[in-house]
């Protein structure tokens, strides 16, 4: 069978049409960050930018917000099933009852201690199941990933930034 011009034009705006509703349901569905989230990452980010990061400073406390907002900035461009991954580990590690069991931390997020942080971190990291290696994996990816995405950051790597006049 073979399609007429009016045919194919009516098809063609059609499919359009139906991707453009499926990237708009796509973007409608992106996870925002909890508070619970946040301040869980702020720590986590803390941990593991420790040697990067000024004092007990309010600069500190800013670079740790524009991280933990790459962060996500990040997680809202991966596929919807690894975001639902991610938010799952979130939900878990903000949970009280998840936090102590999965990280040996007890107090709350914003009253954890870095070295408290890094040693849940390092078990992580080090641990006999590949489920806890994976999640410190992407914790870890995620913290780099959203640092090393801001222009003020390079000059400590000696990173010169993108090849200009390529494109």
């Amino acid at each position: 069978m073979m399609f007429s011009r009016r045919q194919f034009i009516k098809t063609g705006l059609a499919g359009s049409l139906l991707l453009s509703l499926c990237g708009w349901l796509n973007a409608a569905g992106a996870r925002r960050l909890s508070a619970g989230e946040r301040e869980m990452l702020t720590a986590l980010c803390g941990a593991l930018l420790a040697g990067a990061l000024p004092g007990d400073t309010e600069e500190r406390r800013r670079l740790l917000a524009l991280t933990v907002d790459g962060i996500a900035t990040e997680i809202s461009g991966l596929s919807l099933a690894s975001q639902k991954e991610i938010g799952e580990l979130f939900g878990l590690l903000v949970l009280a009852p998840g936090r102590l069991v999965l990280a040996g931390v007890s107090k709350p997020w914003r009253e954890a201690t870095v070295g408290e942080v890094s040693g849940f971190l390092q078990s992580w990291r080090s641990s006999r199941l590949a489920l806890l290696q994976g999640a410190y994996g992407a914790l870890h990816d995620l913290t780099f990933g959203a640092w090393y995405a801001r222009p003020d950051t390079w000059e400590a790597i000696a990173y010169p930034g993108p090849p200009r006049g390529y494109f």
